[in-house]
C-alpha cells in the first residue's frame, strides 16, 4: 500500500520558512572538559532547516534519524558533517542546530578548601548556509555588590545572585572553562555550592570590598574578549535579580563576527 507523502507535496504560496524543525529533543552528549578531558551530559536540542517556497513541509522523522548516526560518536565535534547530511537529506539551503547543556565543575570553598559540584548553563549553536559558523556559550551565576548601595550607605550594601552569559564565535580553540572563569572573574564574588562559615566570611568581604555595576562587568569583559585575538565575535549580557526592587537590572554588548 503506498502511503501519502503530504510534506512533499508543492505549495504554491510561494513563501520561504526561515527555519521548520524539532524543538526541545533530550538527548545524550558528550563535551570536552578542560580537567577530565571528557564529560557525558544531557542536551535539549533545537534542529532546523529553511523550508523551500514550493515545499508544503518537511520531514520530521529525519532529525532524529539523521541525529542518530551521530549516537556513537563525539556530536559535538562532527556539527558540521551532521549539519551538511541534514541539508542534502532535506534539500535546504540551510541547517540549524541548538545544544543546550549543564555543564558541571567542582569547586573547592576558598577558606575550607572543601569540593562541591556546580552546574553552568551552556550552549552550543550551529548553522550551514554557505558556511559554516559554531558560537559557543555559558551563563554563570555570581554574585554582585552595588557600588552605588556602599558609597552612600553608612553600615553595608545591597547584593543580588546575577547571571553573566558569554557567547562567542572563534578561530582554534575555546574551553567552556575559559569563558566561565572571565565571568567568575568579572563579578564582585563567585558562587559556590557549598560555603562553610569561613568561606561565607570570605565571599561576604570579597564581594564588599568588590563592587559592581551591570554596566562594569559588561565593559570589562568586552575589554578581556577584544584582546583576545581567538573571539571573532561576542555577545555578553550581565543581568541582577536586584534584591530591593521588584525589576532586574540588566546590560548588554554585542560584537558581530569579524
Amino acid at each position: 500500500m503506498k502511503i501519502p507523502d503530504l510534506q512533499s507535496q508543492n505549495d504554491t504560496r510561494n513563501t520561504v520558512i526561515d527555519k521548520v524543525g524539532i524543538k526541545g529533543l533530550r538527548y545524550p552528549i558528550v563535551v570536552e572538559d578542560r580537567k577530565n578531558q571528557i564529560q557525558h551530559t544531557v542536551a535539549d536540542l533545537n534542529i532546523y532547516v529553511e523550508l523551500p517556497h514550493h515545499m508544503r513541509g518537511t520531514h520530521m522523522s529525519r532529525f532524529v534519524e539523521i541525529l542518530h548516526h551521530y549516537h556513537q560518536e563525539a556530536l559535538i565535534g562532527n556539527l558540521e558533517p551532521f549539519l551538511r547530511e541534514l541539508k542534502a537529506s532535506l534539500k535546504a539551503e540551510a541547517a540549524y542546530i541548538d545544544i543546550a547543556f549543564p555543564y558541571f565543575l567542582s569547586k573547592q570553598a576558598p577558606v575550607s578548601k572543601i569540593a562541591s559540584i556546580l552546574a553552568y548553563d551552556c550552549v552550543f549553536s550551529a548553522c550551514l548556509k554557505d558556511e559554516y559558523e559554531l558560537l559557543i556559550g555559558v551563563t554563570v551565576p555570581v554574585t554582585t555588590l552595588c557600588p552605588c548601595s556602599k558609597e552612600i550607605s553608612e553600615a553595608g550594601a545591597h547584593n543580588q545572585r546575577s547571571k553573566i552569559t558569554i557567547k562567542v564565535s572563534y578561530t582554534g580553540f575555546v574551553w567552556l572553562d575559559e569563558l566561565i572563569e572571565l565571568a567568575e572573574a568579572t563579578a564582585s564574588c563567585e558562587i559556590y555550592s557549598l560555603l562553610k562559615r569561613v568561606d561565607e566570611k570570605y565571599v561576604t568581604e570579597k564581594a564588599y570590598a568588590n563592587p559592581k555595576f551591570v554596566e562594569d562587568i559588561v565593559r570589562e569583559i568586552t575589554l578581556k574578549l577584544e584582546s583576545d585575538e581567538r573571539i571573532t565575535g561576542f555577545f555578553v549580557e550581565s543581568e541582577n535579580a536586584e534584591s530591593i526592587h521588584l525589576h532586574n537590572a540588566y546590560a548588554m554588548i554585542s560584537r558581530p563576527v569579524k
